[in-house]
């Protein structure tokens, strides 16, 4: 299993894309900015996109992605793209934006027939098979209905929260799994922790009291910690902050363009 960073930035600005990965290369778990770097083939490729939460930073590249595969897809037997959410996710982008006003319906484009997107319900807890993938929704408390996403590979499970705050159940679930990497996010540094707390983020120190809860991998091997959702210009004062907690696990930033082989 390869995952592609495409973005992990909690912002946009030169060199940082918004919250988007690559799950062998048919699968989107979140679709920000950082979709655009994708080649029209690869964009073509993607057969399902999970998505996180509402906010636009994971969700932007939905409405472009339909609209520049269209054609090839229509000229495919590989049906419409799926697009799996909360039933709250969903029923926000069709009002606000697959609504005519903002960007067509690309449910009902080219044809209500064969439309180029399709929306799929999920609920926290499901367990989906998806290209041969296992795939787990896991919890997440944020400002608007949001969830994490787990896949399953042979050194472990590949964990993304998701935007989430302080999250009891999360860690209680992840307790039960043999984990080989934490995609957690940590948007804010401690000097704006009230701003953290108010929107349904993390910093460093929320961070680390949200760690403590995580145990070694059941099966004794090395779990690697990666933040993501840092905003631009504050990399450098956010894991300054975190490695000064002296942390059980390994942490480091994630970086967008990175490949993470987990098979």
């Amino acid at each position: 299993m390869t995952i592609r960073v495409l973005g992990c930035s909690g912002a946009i600005a030169a060199g940082s894309r918004t919250t988007s990965f690559l799950l062998d290369d048919r699968i989107l778990i979140d679709a920000g900015t950082g979709v655009g770097d994708l080649t029209l083939e690869e964009l073509a490729r993607i057969d399902h996109i999970l998505v996180s939460h509402s906010h636009l930073d994971h969700v932007v590249s939905i409405a472009l992605l339909a609209d520049s595969v269209m054609r090839r897809r229509a000229l495919s037997v590989d049906g419409p793209i799926r697009v799996h959410a909360l039933p709250e996710t969903l029923a926000t982008l069709r009002q606000h934006v697959f609504n005519g006003a903002i960007w067509p319906d690309f449910t009902r484009l080219p044809s209500v027939e064969q439309p180029v997107l399709a929306f799929e319900p999920l609920h926290t807890g499901d367990r989906l098979e998806l290209c041969g993938r296992r795939i787990e929704v896991l919890s997440a408390v944020h400002t608007v209905p949001a969830v994490g996403y787990a896949v399953q590979g042979r050194r472990g499970w590949w964990v993304f929260t998701g935007d989430t705050g302080p999250n009891p159940a999360l860690w209680r679930r992840l307790a039960e799994l043999d984990l080989s990497d934490l995609i957690i996010e940590t948007a804010f540094s401690d000097e704006e922790e009230a701003l953290a707390r108010k929107s349904g983020h993390l910093s460093p120190s929320a961070l680390a009291r949200e760690l403590a809860h995580l145990k070694g991998p059941a099966g004794g091997g090395a779990l690697q910690v990666h933040i993501t959702h840092i905003k631009p210009g504050e990399t450098g004062a956010v894991m300054g902050q975190i490695r000064a907690l002296s942390l059980q696990h390994p942490v480091r930033a994630l970086e967008t363009g990175e490949r993470m082989a987990l098979d």
